[in-house]
């Protein structure tokens, strides 16, 4: 059994992204993603733990769930989960994501992380993107957003927004709005549903192209002496104060 799960998890690999553990499995589920393959050290206690914490999928994950001896897993994934559980689901077609960013009359903002240089913090604004109900998360410069380091930091809710790189200069459709320290103060500001929502790394913020392309800069609030906050906690205030405008 052991060797036609290898096959099967090596067929899947190529357009497939990587699951890694228990919660990245069931967020993807959850949110509807095409599991190609899944396997785990201890089938029981990934089961119980789908019993206890997400029954409502829990007879998904029974159905997809394949055991394999550890000596196997270790073999298909690049480093043992604690909840020795990983995945292979289809990795979403990057037009229908832009036709999702590019929607007239968007129900949520657009976050787009512009030369983002952390996988973790990706991960954690698209964590922060599903929770708030935000439209998506799209990234400019290097990095994938879908590298498994940034699914694993998002605990598979990549599968719950859109997520995507940009080609450099392309912008998602809507007003643009730009996080800056000499923008206007965000407690005085009404972020629009159709927003596109621009933050800089924590080093150098936006670019001076960017914020040239602004609507309107906005500036959280910070304590003088503090040089920054993190990325993914600026995304949580900005979102924040978008959805106090909204039931």
């Amino acid at each position: 059994m052991a060797t036609e799960i290898e096959q099967r998890w090596r067929a899947a690999v190529p357009g497939a992204v990587l699951l890694d553990g228990f919660h990245a499995l069931k967020h993807a589920v959850r949110f509807g993603a095409d599991v190609r393959v899944a396997v785990a050290t201890d089938r029981k206690a990934v089961l119980a733990m789908a019993e206890e914490l997400s029954p409502d999928i829990a007879a998904r994950l029974d159905a997809l769930v394949v055991e394999v001896p550890e000596a196997a897993f270790r073999g298909l994934v690049p480093r043992v989960h604690p909840t020795g559980t990983a995945a292979l689901a289809v990795l979403p077609s990057p037009e229908a994501t832009r036709e999702v960013f590019d929607r007239t009359a968007r129900p949520a903002p657009v976050v787009v992380l512009e030369n983002p240089r952390n996988l973790g913090n990706v991960g954690a604004v698209v964590r922060l993107a599903a929770g708030f109900g935000a439209t998506g998360v799209a990234t400019t410069g290097t990095l994938d957003p879908w590298h498994p380091n940034a699914v694993r930091g998002s605990a598979g809710l990549h599968f719950a927004t859109a997520v995507a790189r940009l080609a450099p200069g392309d912008l998602p459709a809507g007003p643009v709005h730009v996080l800056d320290p000499d923008g206007d103060d965000l407690r005085e500001v009404v972020l629009p549903d159709d927003a596109v929502l621009v933050f800089g790394s924590e080093r150098h913020g936006v670019s001076s192209a960017m914020r040239s392309r602004a609507a309107r800069r906005v500036a959280v609030p910070m304590r003088p002496g503090v040089s920054s906050f993190n990325l993914a906690t600026t995304v949580g205030m900005a979102l924040f104060r978008w959805s106090q405008g909204r039931p």
